[in-house]
């Protein structure tokens, strides 16, 4: 799989390190235990466009929002969500 970087352009997934489902919404850190657990371990499989966490580590250490579908593996959009050179 390929993945477009909008700064760096096309790269191999090999560069890239997961960061997760880009769509979940956290709980704040005063929340419960079960909340928690909700958020970090019961999760949806979607089967289709589905938007994804990428961290350009290999690269240019930007996080890309990343559209995928999930039966097909096809990169559908990509986009920045860190400013240029601001990856931890």
């Amino acid at each position: 799989m390929r993945i477009p970087c909008p700064v760096c352009g096309l790269r191999s997934v090999s560069e890239f390190t997961y960061e997760g489902d880009a769509t979940v919404l956290r709980p704040p850190l005063e929340a419960d235990g079960d909340t928690w657990f909700a958020t970090v371990y019961e999760r949806r499989n979607p089967r289709g466009p589905h938007a994804e966490l990428w961290h350009h580590t290999q690269g240019c250490r930007c996080f890309v929002e990343v559209e995928r579908d999930t039966a097909t593996h096809a990169i559908l959009s990509a986009r920045l969500v860190t400013p240029t050179g601001a990856g931890i």
